[in-house]
């Protein structure tokens, strides 16, 4: 196969491997027919079968002989979106709904960006965790998860691998009351891609939460990765006028991903 022809099956494959993750595609009906998206993307039916073919290997999609290119179940994403205005009630329905794999758990002394940010002390420790949720069996999210030692304590292993953080931490007597979170991208590393069950390299959405008590104190840092194709961020917003003018604003009921 000729380099132009590689470069030419990659474009096909990311474009119809993003139209899959954002639901272009009718989820029964199937794809559009080999003919039709050679002449859209302006190639022979050879090169667009060598990328349904890359698609097919991912799972995505399924080819029945005669009928046509289906969305494989991998290929129906279902994306999970929770409203910020009540995240504790959705974080314990999530953890109803969701598996969660705790994969490392430890006691160890915090990055320096992480103590700043829980404003620790020299000396102190954290407890931190790494975890992986799934829905449907299938991995969405890449947990990393500081908190203060002696909050630590107050929960086993076992506690963490059954119920979420947030939860552990109410049952507990501490209450979150307020939290930052910043919300950017980034490409898997070796031991995200894994984890995720994505190339190493692939787009994911990189998110970093400082809850803290009403005191002020941080009793949680959590940095969590997400494949786009299965978790989504989304606030309503709503046209409001005020003395700069009219302008977009945050809508009484915000929608996000929430995770903990």
């Amino acid at each position: 196969m000729a380099v132009a022809d590689l470069s030419k099956t990659r474009q096909i494959h990311l474009t119809l491997r993003d139209r899959i993750a954002r639901g272009a595609f009718d989820r029964d009906g199937g794809l559009p027919g080999e003919q039709s998206l050679a002449a859209e993307f302006g190639v022979s039916r050879v090169t667009l079968r060598r990328a349904l073919a890359l698609l097919e290997e991912e799972g995505l999609i399924e080819r029945r002989q005669g009928a046509g290119t289906f969305l494989s179940d991998r290929g129906k994403p279902q994306p999970i979106a929770v409203e910020l205005a009540d995240v504790m009630t959705h974080l314990v329905e999530m953890g109803r709904t969701t598996q969660v794999n705790l994969l490392e758990f430890d006691y160890r002394d915090p990055l320096p960006d992480v103590a700043r940010a829980l404003g620790l002390k020299p000396g102190e420790r954290v407890q931190w965790s790494l975890r992986r949720r799934l829905i449907d069996g299938a991995p969405f999210s890449f947990l990393t998860t500081c908190v203060p030692e002696d909050i630590g304590r107050l929960y086993t292993r076992r506690d963490l691998a059954r119920r979420p953080l947030l939860a552990l931490l109410e049952l507990n007597g501490l209450a979150a009351d307020h939290a930052t979170q910043d919300i950017s991208a980034e490409l898997a590393t070796p031991e995200a891609a894994a984890a995720l069950d994505v190339a190493i390299g692939a787009p994911l959405i990189a998110m970093t939460r400082v809850v803290h008590d009403a005191s002020g104190r941080g009793i949680e840092y959590l940095r969590a990765l997400y494949r786009p194709d299965r978790y989504t961020f989304r606030m309503a917003l709503a046209r409001e006028a005020g003395a700069a003018g009219v302008r977009w604003a945050p809508a009484a009921r915000e929608m996000a991903g929430a995770d903990a």
